[in-house]
């Protein structure tokens, strides 16, 4: 499988394949490209997506070609938020995150809480394969990481990651698949369970230091 990496707008990645969320950024092409090419299907797990002509839910599955799609539920940042997970041929799989996991952070909860963010992050997309390649929404990880580098100083892996992004954003090249590994190494909203990022939020729970930290990230200032 080769994925074509199409950025748009300011910080977008889009993918054709799926469309993960109903927000304009994400689904705001979709009537155009149906007007464009017959038959054309998109897939999406909210009926607020424009162009809607298959609706999933958590579980589900499909396939393109050779190509198995399972959909993924992961309500919070929308409450039909859908991630799709890829497998097929000899390549790692894929998980298209939208805007639910991106390279060193996560969403907004605009539709959701913490609770459901730390089941999508932790219970869902954590318990992947470690060599699942994601490939996520937007160009945020730079900044991502540098709130990453504030809530665990110490934390080696985010210093690497931070030098080897620098060098892929002087290039102009996306940040764009990271791996599950990678974000368990690097992404403070997967690493809730780390005493390290308990003790920055001063909570003794992981969900409540995924609600501390994602406000703290929502007033955070480079």
């Amino acid at each position: 499988m080769k994925v074509q990496i199409l950025p748009a707008l300011q910080d977008n990645y889009m993918y054709l394949v799926l469309t993960t969320h109903h927000h304009w950024d994400h689904a705001g092409g979709n009537a155009k490209l149906c007007k464009m090419f017959d038959n054309l299907q998109v897939y999406g797990g909210d009926d607020r997506i424009e162009a809607l002509t298959h609706k999933v839910k958590h579980d589900d599955s499909f396939n393109i070609g050779e190509l198995k799609v399972q959909c993924l539920g992961t309500p919070c940042h929308t409450r039909g938020h859908i991630c799709y997970y890829i497998t097929g041929n000899q390549d790692p799989p894929a998980v298209f995150t939208g805007d639910t996991l991106f390279a060193g952070g996560c969403g907004r909860f605009f539709e959701g809480d913490a609770e459901q963010m730390y089941k999508a992050l932790i219970k869902i997309l954590g318990a992947l394969p470690n060599e699942t390649k994601v490939y996520c929404g937007h160009e945020y990880t730079e900044n991502n990481l540098k709130f990453g580098q504030h809530v665990e100083p110490e934390n080696e892996a985010i210093r690497q990651k931070i030098e080897s992004v620098h060098i892929q954003r002087e290039k102009h090249c996306p940040t764009v698949p990271s791996t599950i590994q990678d974000e368990k190494l690097t992404n403070p909203f997967m690493r809730v369970h780390e005493q390290s990022v308990m003790d920055h939020a001063k909570q003794k729970d992981p969900i409540h230091t995924m609600a501390f930290l994602r406000r703290e990230k929502d007033n955070f200032k480079v």
